[in-house]
């Protein structure tokens, strides 16, 4: 299933959300997230979101209990825009960054999942597209992206990234490259475009200033 979506305005914006507690990824307003989901109180999760507007809180834990952690107060909501069901009982979802989000409470609901109430004020603008270009941005990001992919072991369809607007080259590479915990959550909180990618650059500078570490686990993957 996939599914036509018309990006809301902040009315039309829920006040509940039910939250996906993720450490390994982030998300961002109109970039793309595939998931696996097979943890029985995420499909019950995912199965409410169909219901429920399709929406779902992305939000990164921060410590202390393994199975609810604490949470960090800012997250991102995405839209369900594909979905499909395997054999063995999956969901394969695609999210669609709608806007970041203020955690004001949370607590588990039947399901065993959990219910947010969020403030999107804070992010009107994560819903309107930034088309405002940054040469000098764009090019130093292009740059250092050539030296950082080939450091982690990446590859990246360079046609789509020339073509691509500064806000989808910043936020794709801020979603798909094997940043820490701290760096995602730090590229998420960015206040603005010209924040992210000025977050970004530095990261992407310190990772190949800092004296490479032989590990035998290379990371490989593809920039989204």
């Amino acid at each position: 299933m996939t599914v036509d979506l018309a990006y809301p305005t902040m009315p039309d914006l829920p006040d509940t959300l039910p939250l996906f507690p993720l450490s390994g990824a982030v998300l961002l307003p109109r970039g793309r997230l595939p998931l696996n989901i097979f943890e029985p109180r995420y499909l019950a999760m995912t199965d409410y979101a169909l219901g429920h507007g399709r929406m779902i809180g992305l939000i990164r834990p921060r410590g202390g209990d393994e199975y609810n952690p604490d949470l960090y107060e800012i997250g991102c909501a995405g839209r369900i825009c594909s979905f499909s069901e395997t054999s063995d009982g999956r969901y394969l979802i695609t999210l669609t960054g709608v806007s970041r989000f203020r955690l004001r409470s949370e607590d588990v609901v039947d399901g065993g999942f959990r219910m947010a109430d969020v403030d999107f004020s804070p992010y009107v603008a994560d819903l309107v597209e930034n088309a405002e270009e940054h040469p000098v941005m764009r090019e130093r990001i292009i740059e250092l992206l050539v030296d950082y992919l080939n450091e982690v072991g990446m590859k990246v369809d360079w046609e789509s990234i020339e073509g691509a607007s500064a806000e989808t080259i910043v936020n794709s590479v801020s979603m798909s490259c094997p940043f820490d915990a701290s760096e995602l959550q730090a590229l998420l909180e960015a206040d603005t475009l010209v924040d992210r990618a000025r977050t970004l650059i530095a990261l992407m500078e310190f990772a190949l200033a800092a004296d490479p570490q032989d590990n035998g686990d290379e990371r490989t993957g593809t920039l989204q």
